[in-house]
């Protein structure tokens, strides 16, 4: 458990907890690692959680499938990341969705019951996480509002501007990456893949953009933005 310490340390998991209290926790914790392969779950819509989790390696999605298997991508798991908490205390009910691995990833695994029983020491760094927790689980909801901004749009066109206008100005800057293909892209807007090509096809030929595979140039104005989408 060692070797993932210095990722643990700069999750929001454990902000302010040192190398030394993070071992501390994770043994007072009886924390667990899982080893997953690309294309298997880590969870799967019904299982009931007991576990808090933190990606330590690798690439997840958070997916529901329709009964035509139609897909909607709901929130990607980058490394660092929590998930399952929504899940995870008592009577929260079975998760609604699945994690899907996309690269070979490892999980870290806290049993919430014992995270949230303060421990006999009374250690102030336990308390720390517990506050931590609160404030991930705030920071996650706010991303999902964003995200229902996005898709709350009424045309495909207008959930692609949102999207890339949202990721430029987090990223403070007019060239960025996109960690979706094309496919997962319109999954996560929940827009028909052919669809979103031809309205920005459709954009190119009106002059607001262009581009050449993956690469994209974005024109406003005066203003020029790069958007690179991150291809397999």
């Amino acid at each position: 458990m060692e070797k993932y310490i210095s990722i643990l340390r700069n999750t929001q998991l454990f902000a302010g907890v040192n190398d030394n209290e993070i071992s501390m926790i994770l043994d007072c914790l009886q924390a667990q690692y899982g080893t997953y392969p690309k294309d298997s779950y880590v969870f799967r819509q019904g299982d009931d959680l007991h576990h808090i989790a933190v990606l330590v390696k690798g690439k997840l999605h958070i997916q529901q499938d329709d009964y035509w298997g139609n897909r909607s991508i709901i929130h990607m798991i980058d490394v660092g990341d929590m998930f399952g908490e929504s899940y995870s205390f008592p009577n929260s009910g079975p998760i609604l969705n699945d994690v899907v691995v996309i690269e070979d990833s490892i999980v870290l695994f806290l049993d919430v019951q014992k995270l949230l029983t303060t421990c006999s020491t009374a250690c102030h760094f336990h308390s720390t996480v517990i506050q931590n927790l609160f404030f991930a689980i705030s920071d996650k909801n706010r991303k999902l509002v964003q995200k229902l901004g996005h898709i709350s749009k009424r045309s495909t066109r207008e959930k692609l501007i949102s999207y890339l206008s949202e990721e430029a100005k987090k990223q403070n800057s007019g060239s960025i990456t996109i960690p979706f293909n094309r496919q997962q892209l319109a999954d996560f807007l929940s827009v028909d893949r052919s669809a979103m090509s031809n309205e920005l096809c459709r954009m190119r030929d009106e002059g607001l953009l262009t581009f050449q595979k993956n690469k994209f140039v974005l024109f406003a104005g005066e203003t020029i933005v790069r958007v690179c989408f991150a291809q397999k």
